[in-house]
C-alpha cells in the first residue's frame, strides 16, 4: 500500500495505465464501492458492503471487496482518506488505512491509493436529498455515492495530470523541432 500515515496520494506518479479503477468509501457501518469505465472517465456506483466486526484480510467485508476488485479486473484501488477540514487525522483515517492494509494483504498485485475525501459524504448526502431521495432511503446509497465522488475526483485529477504532461511533452517536442529547424538549413561554403 502506497500511503501509510502520510497525506493523500496524487494521481500520475506510477499510474498503471488504462483499466478500471475501484473507489472505496470506508464507513464505520458500511463500505461504498464505485467503479470506473476502462478509460477512466466516469465513476458509477457498484455496491454497499456491510462492515464486519471481524478485522483483517480474512474479514467478510475485505473478502467481498477483493471479489469486486477481481470481478471488475481493476488496475487500481482508490480509498477515501477522511481527514478533517484542517487536514488532520482522526479515527476515521485510521479505520480507512487499516482497511486498506487488510485489502492490500489480499490483493498485493493491485496498487492501493489513499485519496483526499473531505466532505464527500456530506456532498453525496446533499445531492441525494436535492434529487428527492428521502433520508430514510439515503442510507442504502449514500456510501456508494461517496465512493463515486472519491473515485470521480481521482479520475478528474488523473486526467488533468495526464493532459498537463502531454502539453508539457508537446511544448518540449516543439522546442526540439524548432531548434532542429534552425540548424537544418543548407550550409553556405566560402569560396
Amino acid at each position: 500500500m502506497a500511503n501509510q500515515g502520510r497525506g493523500p496520494d496524487r494521481p500520475g506518479v506510477d499510474d498503471p495505465g488504462r483499466g478500471r479503477r475501484i473507489g472505496i468509501d470506508v464507513g464505520s457501518v458500511r463500505i461504498g464501492i464505485a467503479s470506473s469505465d476502462p478509460d477512466g472517465v466516469l465513476a458509477t456506483p457498484v455496491e454497499t458492503v456491510p462492515r464486519s466486526k471481524v478485522k483483517g484480510p480474512d474479514a467478510p467485508d475485505v473478502v467481498r471487496v477483493a471479489e469486486i476488485v477481481a470481478e471488475y479486473e481493476a488496475v487500481e484501488i482508490v480509498i477515501g482518506l477522511p481527514r478533517t477540514l484542517r487536514g488532520e487525522r482522526g479515527s476515521a483515517v485510521d479505520a480507512a488505512e487499516k482497511f486498506g492494509r487488510s485489502l492490500h494483504r489480499r490483493l498485493d498485485d493491485v496498487p492501493i491509493r489513499m485519496a483526499d475525501e473531505r466532505l464527500t459524504t456530506v456532498s453525496a448526502s446533499r445531492a441525494l436529498r436535492d434529487s428527492g431521495v428521502r433520508a430514510k432511503n439515503q442510507r442504502s446509497v449514500i456510501d456508494q455515492a461517496a465512493a463515486v465522488a472519491i473515485l470521480q475526483g481521482w479520475l478528474d485529477e488523473r486526467r488533468a495530470v495526464s493532459t498537463r504532461a502531454a502539453a508539457d511533452h508537446a511544448v518540449s517536442d516543439d522546442a526540439v523541432s524548432n531548434d532542429a529547424g534552425t540548424n537544418s538549413g543548407s550550409t553556405e561554403v566560402d569560396e
